[in-house]
């Protein structure tokens, strides 16, 4: 399966499956976005491939650094302060945890560490696409507007949903792809 559309986590042909609504409708793909921003807020990294991304990450006297995104795809370069430096002898990544090792040494304290990296899914997995589907559901469902009318002493409120809840699948889903668990973003 391709990767779905940008901005998208999953085919909008297949949330229009659940939707009385063609799968270019404005609502429909409003609610997939939504809902896709909505995961990848989550988990904190865009989950989808990114190739050819440049990040700047400041060294710590560690001998690890935290990419911001999963899984590494691709190292294309590493440099510290503008030296560049050679994969398998000077760094090594973790992949799936997005860890950037230094080999035999630490990363210096203040060093701006340039990484030029692919990262994220493609195919997007089968369990993202269906929770980012099923939240987009919901959202579809939500029917802005008035709830209360108050005419004095006489109220009358509209049956709508306030607020859009998630699943005990999304909240699986959502632990399996996060980064920096119990961390700040």
């Amino acid at each position: 399966m391709a990767l779905p559309p940008e901005p998208y986590l999953a085919d909008p042909a297949d949330l229009a499956v659940w939707l009385p609504v063609p799968a270019d409708d404005p609502k429909l793909l409003a609610a997939l976005a939504a809902a896709s921003k909505r995961f990848a807020g989550a988990v904190r990294h865009p989950v989808r491939a990114v190739l050819g991304d440049t990040t700047t990450l400041y060294g710590d006297c560690t001998d690890r650094l935290l990419l911001p995104a999963a899984p590494v795809l691709r190292i294309v370069s590493v440099t510290v302060d503008g030296t560049a430096l050679e994969a398998g002898t000077s760094y090594k990544v973790r992949r799936d945890a997005s860890v950037l090792r230094r080999i035999g040494d630490v990363w210096p304290d203040w060093a701006e560490v340039d990484v030029v990296w692919d990262h994220g899914y493609d195919p997007i997995p089968d369990d993202v696409q269906e929770v980012v589907i099923d939240q987009a559901r919901s959202l579809f469902r939500v029917q802005p507007g008035v709830q209360t009318i108050q005419a004095g002493g006489e109220a009358i409120t509209y049956g709508a949903q306030a607020a859009v809840g998630v699943t005990a699948q999304w909240t699986t889903a959502v632990e399996r792809y996060r980064l920096n668990r119990g961390e700040s973003p």
